[in-house]
């Protein structure tokens, strides 16, 4: 247990610095700051490859799988990949939410805090509780692998619908749950009038992030599954991954619009591991096939975007 206490402990560290040290005070964050943020996030994450692979040289944690140093780096990066991926369509979603409830640059990130602290815990669970499945009941692969299938095809499809929060069921049972004022009152969450607390378009910005990100989870949990079933590699990947989310966010909300592409990629992603997972007890894929799969649709869909961009600028001109 010294390892995972270690590894939470970090990470507690971690957001603790970064809520009452680096952005203690509200305030726009630039993307110059969101670039440096991310670049640190992702820098720490790559690292932890090395420790990975330290920890399982030295036997120093639980190895149900009986995997090799080696693979143990390898299986963490391709999830840690795919779940960094994968958290591009959240961005989209989040700048929507943003938008909808008309939450100023200054405390978004704020909001962004409490519901990544809120995710690591649900993801844990979720985490847990998907491991446990395939553990006991081995076909459960196959419904894993159907339902990431079906979520890269209603992706596929999605194109063209728009998510409006304010008409979300998750909305409207706040709505339903709290007092709501329409009114913002800096970074609080609650205020107290007439003797009763009333919620702030902040704290509904956060419940729709916060509950946003669990049906995301649906779809992310099983993917990373299907790379491994080391709850420590799971867990690790799936953490560090929502913690560079923040940072992320800050530097691509402003870039969304040239990355339409993107979206493909991301479904090209989910197809590949539904499959992988569907035929995991009779074909085995390597692990550089699935890194492969990652770079070359993320590659591709970059490219793309890219392209289209330069053929729109030159069809206005």
């Amino acid at each position: 247990m010294i390892i995972w206490i270690s590894f939470i402990a970090l990470v507690s560290v971690f957001l603790f610095l970064d809520v009452f040290i680096f952005n203690r005070n509200a305030h726009v964050i630039s993307i110059k700051e969101a670039s440096k943020f991310t670049a640190l996030w992702v820098g720490i994450a790559l690292a932890f490859t090395i420790a990975v692979y330290l920890i399982y040289d030295g036997n120093y944690i639980d190895n149900p799988d009986q995997l090799t140093a080696w693979n143990a780096s390898l299986k963490y990066l391709t999830g840690y990949l795919i779940e960094l991926s994968l958290s591009i369509d959240n961005i989209f979603v989040i700048a929507v939410i943003f938008k909808s409830f008309s939450i100023d640059q200054k405390y978004q990130h704020r909001v962004l805090f409490w519901g990544i602290a809120g995710a690591l815990v649900f993801r844990a669970l979720m985490i847990l509780f998907g491991i446990t499945l395939i553990n006991e009941i081995s076909w459960m692969t196959y419904i894993f692998g159907g339902f990431l299938l079906y979520t890269a095809f209603k992706m596929l499809k999605s194109d063209d619908e728009e998510f409006d929060p304010k008409k979300s069921s998750i909305y409207k049972l706040a709505r339903k749950v709290f007092p709501v004022t329409d009114i913002m009152y800096g970074q609080q969450l609650f205020i107290k009038k007439m003797g009763k607390n009333i919620a702030t378009p902040l704290f509904l910005a956060l419940v729709v992030i916060e509950l946003t990100d669990v049906l995301f989870a649906l779809d992310s949990i099983p993917a990373i599954l299907a790379i491994t079933k080391d709850p420590f590699l799971v867990f690790s990947s799936n953490i560090l991954a929502i913690m560079g989310l923040r940072s992320m966010y800050f530097f691509l909300s402003n870039l969304l619009d040239k990355f339409k592409y993107i979206h493909y990629s991301l479904v090209a992603i989910l197809s590949f591991v539904g499959v992988k997972m569907i035929l995991v007890h009779h074909i085995h894929f390597p692990e550089w096939i699935s890194l492969a799969v990652i770079f070359i649709s993320l590659f591709l869909g970059a490219i793309l975007s890219k392209y289209s961009t330069i053929d729109n600028k030159n069809e206005n001109l």
